[in-house]
């Protein structure tokens, strides 16, 4: 297990903190990735209907988070490199503190017993690319006490948050590669990795 967690690689913080425009650069760079589970549950209750949204029923949201981190877990095992993951099982604990609801021991079982590599990048505020949306209903100030709560959370259950700076987007590929010693995969990847 601790091989495999080594190579999972979460990036979290608040949302409209360019978690996901991150995500997608790697991906596009031959990088495995895993999507967030927020914004596919929410894009999915509003196409049929569905209660699981964050406004409406936060607990059932939660639940729902849970089982897509999990699933995402186990999938990417399938994979042979390392896999980043946008959010990962902790970011499900961080979001019911965030909104005042009790926490299941089950939820703090699966952050247990399905680790990501210790070293967890967090994407801090950053109000100058913060926008909402269609499934980003968050204020920047809920934004910030998510961040918040990302830290407390990821903290508490022995992990070691990297902040991510704010750069622009091929600047901060190159960091988050170099931090996680990936920084030669790139070349190996793409010829001309950074256009």
């Amino acid at each position: 297990m601790p091989d495999l967690a080594n190579r999972f690689i979460v990036i979290t913080g608040g949302p409209g903190s360019g978690k996901t425009t991150l995500i997608e650069a790697l991906r596009r760079r031959g990088f495995a990735t895993s999507p967030e589970a927020g914004r596919g549950i929410i894009q999915h209750q509003q196409a049929i209907g569905g209660p699981a949204l964050p406004w409406r029923d936060a607990a059932l949201f939660a639940e729902l988070m849970l089982c897509w981190e999990l699933r995402s877990h186990a999938a990417a095992g399938a994979e042979s490199g390392p896999v980043f993951f946008d959010r990962g099982i902790p970011d499900t604990i961080g979001y019911l503190k965030l909104n005042g609801l009790a926490v299941p021991p089950y939820m703090l079982e699966a952050a247990r017993l399905h680790r990501y590599r210790r070293s967890v990048f967090i994407a801090p505020p950053w109000p100058e690319i913060f926008t909402q949306d269609t499934e980003r209903h968050q204020t920047l100030a809920e934004a910030e006490l998510t961040h918040a709560a990302m830290v407390e959370t990821y903290s508490s259950l022995g992990y070691e948050l990297v902040p991510l700076p704010r750069a622009p987007l091929d600047e901060r590929v190159r960091f988050l590669l170099a931090e996680s010693g990936l920084q030669s995969s790139v070349s190996a990847r793409d010829p001309h990795p950074l256009r």
